[in-house]
């Protein structure tokens, strides 16, 4: 594929529907802030996909929220369904031993993705995390490990599409995230974040992530969360890395020895 400029509006309205599918419901001028877009044009974008019917207006109250349309734009994939069905149990028994939740995430874009995790399974957590959660690639321990695991081609072209995509703080991580920086973490084996922003309580979480495979390549990260102010990041470390390495490398083995089941499309009239 050709390198080029994306389109802007495109990419506008691929991260307003982002968005809104990620918090459930927003107000227009909510739209606008998180979007960081001018309000009129969000108020075009949201028209478009109202139009499209991908969300629709709250009865109650001037609020967009997605329609249950927004699934078929995932239909057709079956990769995650195949990852999440495969590493539950396993981050279950993880989190039942070290007691932190964990999370499985997956790179789309510039962001990792919330696939599955164990918020729900455990008291130790702040809040809850859903599917579809994002981070920024830059700036959370699994998109550490994921960029660390990249060619130097993939890793180029990531970086150039942050330089013209992403916001600010995201840009300015480019220079930050270094090659020898990216070279320890694959060393290691894992990548920490200290007391993390980007998430539903900034500044109180921090994170430690391991790389999981398939076919060599990587596939997806495993992610503990645990308190911030309860461990430092060596602590932390040195208590549950042999567990979570442990957990990765028997999703990897399991993932590997399973076939992904054929993919099967619905016939169009």
């Amino acid at each position: 594929m050709e390198r080029g400029v994306p389109i802007r509006a495109v990419c506008r309205a691929i991260s307003i529907l982002q968005e809104i599918n990620q918090m459930g419901s927003l107000s227009m001028m909510q739209i606008s802030k998180r979007g960081r877009i001018p309000y009129p044009t969000a108020c075009r974008i949201v028209q478009t996909l109202m139009h499209e019917g991908l969300i629709e207006q709250e009865p109650a109250r001037k609020f967009y929220r997605p329609t249950a349309l927004v699934q078929s734009l995932s239909q057709g994939f079956q990769a995650d369904s195949f990852l999440v069905e495969h590493s539950r149990r396993h981050l279950r028994a993880l989190t039942h031993k070290i007691g932190w939740p964990v999370s499985l995430t997956v790179r789309i874009g510039t962001h990792m993705v919330v696939r599955d995790s164990t918020h729900a399974d455990t008291s130790l957590t702040f809040e809850r995390y859903y599917p579809g959660f994002r981070l920024p690639l830059m700036d959370c321990a699994s998109g550490r490990v994921c960029l660390a695991h990249m060619t130097p081609e993939q890793l180029d072209r990531v970086m150039d599409w942050v330089s013209l995509v992403g916001s600010p703080s995201e840009q300015d991580l480019t220079a930050y995230v270094s090659v020898n920086t990216l070279n320890k973490i694959r060393e290691e084996g894992y990548a920490a974040i200290g007391w993390g922003q980007h998430n539903l309580t900034p500044g109180k979480t921090s994170s430690v992530a391991v790389p999981i495979f398939r076919d060599g390549q990587f596939e997806a990260a495993l992610t503990m969360i645990y308190f911030a102010a309860a461990m430092k990041q060596g602590e932390a470390v040195e208590r549950h890395l042999a567990d979570l390495k442990a957990t990765a490398a028997a999703i990897t083995e399991e993932i590997n020895c399973t076939e992904l089941p054929d993919m099967e499309f619905p016939v169009l009239n």
